[in-house]
């Protein structure tokens, strides 16, 4: 009998002991958890205690988070079309002394806007709203496609050889010509536009309530 009343004691003690260890606990991580802002901590937090999410909107830290993006590629232009080359002689016919190819071309030009010129001027911040200016687009590259490019037809004159460089100086007129096609359509402003649009997305993703992206 005092044996029993011993073993239920001691049991009743640990009881009270583990109940004391799990109190203590849950009211640690809780206190932890409200106070935790930072990190995997701090996002753990505000799901298990449903906080609002809360971002650093200063001005520098905008920049930087503008500026990770990069040279942001925004539009990209492509071109099928033929391209003529040719050596003449102003006196004598194209049969006897003339060179005249026809290129296949296929290029594609890529523009849009290089984030990392974004300058701290460029950002105003002021009661949840912001207003930033992006640089202007660019036209980053335009090139011939040399695989899906090729020579459609040569004719050369009686008495002359084949110029070995009036291909390389027709690929090169193709790609001025790819390019002044790229902006006669507004690749530019397309590129501007683009990036514009998905500026604005991440700085509403930051929590701002009015975004103004120039």
């Amino acid at each position: 009998m005092v044996e029993e009343r011993t073993r239920s004691g001691r049991l009743g003690r640990f009881l009270v002991a583990l109940a004391i260890v799990f109190l203590v606990g849950s009211v640690a991580t809780v206190l932890y958890l409200r106070h935790a802002v930072t990190g995997a901590s701090g996002r753990i937090a505000t799901l298990l205690l449903g906080r609002p999410v809360s971002y650093d909107t200063s001005v520098p830290v905008v920049i930087e988070k503008i500026q990770s993006l990069r040279r942001l590629e925004t539009v990209s232009y492509s071109m099928d079309t033929i391209v003529e080359g040719k050596r003449g002689n102003d006196v004598l016919p194209d049969l006897l002394f003339g060179d005249r190819l026809l290129l296949v071309v296929h290029g594609q030009a890529i523009a849009g806007v290089d984030l990392a010129k974004l300058k701290p001027e460029d950002v105003r911040v002021a009661n949840g709203a912001i207003h930033v200016e992006l640089p202007p687009s660019e036209l980053f590259s335009a090139n011939i496609d040399n695989q899906k490019t090729r020579v459609y037809l040569r004719t050369t004159g009686l008495f002359v050889p084949a110029d070995q460089n009036l291909e390389t100086e027709t690929r090169a007129k193709a790609e001025d010509q790819l390019k002044q096609a790229a902006l006669k359509d507004g690749i530019l402003d397309n590129a501007k536009r683009n990036a514009q649009a998905t500026v604005t997305t991440m700085l509403n993703g930051l929590g701002f309530t009015r975004v103004d992206v120039k």
